[in-house]
């Protein structure tokens, strides 16, 4: 309701710059040529992923792990944060926020593991392994449009690098701080008798294994080239009539994300208006020019600190025309993607997070939060820009 709120509020704002001519209707037709499929490719997965995870998929994986984990802390933690990667690259942060917390919650409390590095490697991974695809997050799907509608392949050889130094610096850290409660060793409850088959168990697994074919063809054709809108909303189509049939019931309209895309239409409204008068051009001064290594790691600075003070996604936006050159809109993204890791307004999946964590009992103080994430989010961009740097834009040693 609040981002909903909020949401309403930017796209009064949007509407009054457009009305009174700060904005031309010319600049507001080319932005919604430019974000509708990619607003209509965040509402497609969002259907997609939730049916999924209604139809146990996330549930199902999270016992196997814990299982593959064997009683070990470290190894239970390790496979986990593959899961979270996995999700964050293929699915996006938003559905590793929503749907994966409440499983990486409820395996460490089954295994008598403390809650906290799992947690912080569920958010922190959400967000800094976001770099890899366009799918992994909104701003790659705006980046991606700047560059020529480049293919998710070549996306992925510009930011194969600095997406590997965002994913092991984070997790390097978590080892490290939490290596005393990471060995400690947990019981398998392979003895447990497993409960007698239902007729709503049979009926879950049909829709486990419809869920599971549709993911296993969605996503190799989101990295094809293909529109991204178009496989998405296939796939939801697709699990939509499937539910129709086994479990109407889940089918309402709350699978939308209404909140979320008020909030984003609002939000480019706003700042499209603030780009058009200029805004951008006093970010400049920050960001720098070039594509050497301090240059680069100028511009990612400044997305970060925006990110932190504002959110990630108008970071982004008033940056992007900063950005001339495939590496410096790499070297954005790693302090847009990587970078909101200090407060908790940062990224709209740490605020997602951090309202599971609430509903399942888990306190988080944000102040613990930022003081960890002043380490970590430094350390994660600048080992980032420097890989970046050395391996050019083509992903090879420059």
């Amino acid at each position: 309701m609040r981002l909903a709120i909020i949401g309403l509020v930017l796209l009064v704002a949007g509407g009054a710059a457009v009305a009174t001519g700060v904005l031309p209707w010319q600049e507001v037709a080319v932005l919604v040529d430019r974000v509708a499929p990619i607003l209509g490719f965040v509402v497609a997965m969002t259907v997609v992923t939730e049916l999924v995870s209604e139809a146990g998929a996330f549930q199902w994986i999270a016992r196997r792990l814990r299982s593959w984990g064997r009683g070990s802390g470290v190894l239970l933690w390790l496979l986990l944060a593959l899961f979270a990667v996995l999700s964050t690259v293929f699915l996006s942060l938003d559905t590793t926020a929503v749907l994966l917390t409440p499983v990486v919650v409820t395996v460490a409390r089954q295994a008598g593991l403390p809650v906290l590095p799992f947690a912080l490697t569920t958010v922190w991974l959400a967000n800094t392994a976001s770099l890899l695809l366009p799918v992994s997050n909104l701003t790659n799907l705006l980046a991606q449009h700047n560059l020529g509608g480049i293919s998710p392949i070549q996306f992925a050889q510009l930011m194969w690098a600095p997406s590997l130094a965002a994913i092991v610096v984070p997790l390097a850290f978590i080892a490290l701080v939490f290596r005393r409660e990471l060995r400690k060793t947990y019981a398998l409850d392979s003895a447990r008798p497993a409960p007698a088959a239902s007729t709503k168990a049979a009926a879950d697994k049909v829709l486990l294994a419809a869920s599971a074919v549709v993911l296993v063809l969605l996503l190799p054709a989101l990295v094809s080239g293909v529109a991204l809108w178009i496989p998405a909303t296939g796939a939801a189509v697709v699990l939509a009539a499937i539910f129709a049939i086994r479990r109407p019931k889940v089918l309402t309209v709350t699978l939308i994300p209404w909140s979320l895309l008020l909030f984003t239409c609002g939000l480019f409204l706003v700042v499209e208006a603030a780009q058009y008068v200029g805004a951008s051009v006093l970010l400049g001064r920050m960001a720098g020019q070039g594509s050497g290594f301090v240059e680069l790691l100028r511009l990612a600075m400044t997305g970060a600190l925006g990110s932190n003070v504002v959110n990630n996604l108008p970071a982004y936006l008033l940056a992007e025309p900063l950005a001339g050159s495939p590496q410096r809109m790499a070297a954005l993204l790693v302090g847009v993607n990587a970078g909101p890791l200090i407060t908790p307004w940062a990224s709209l999946a740490t605020l997602l997070w951090h309202d599971r964590l609430v509903r399942m009992n888990v306190l988080i103080t944000w102040k613990g939060y930022a003081v960890s994430g002043l380490i970590v989010a430094p350390l994660t961009i600048v080992a980032a820009v420097a890989l970046l740097a050395a391996f050019g834009p083509g992903g090879v040693p420059g």
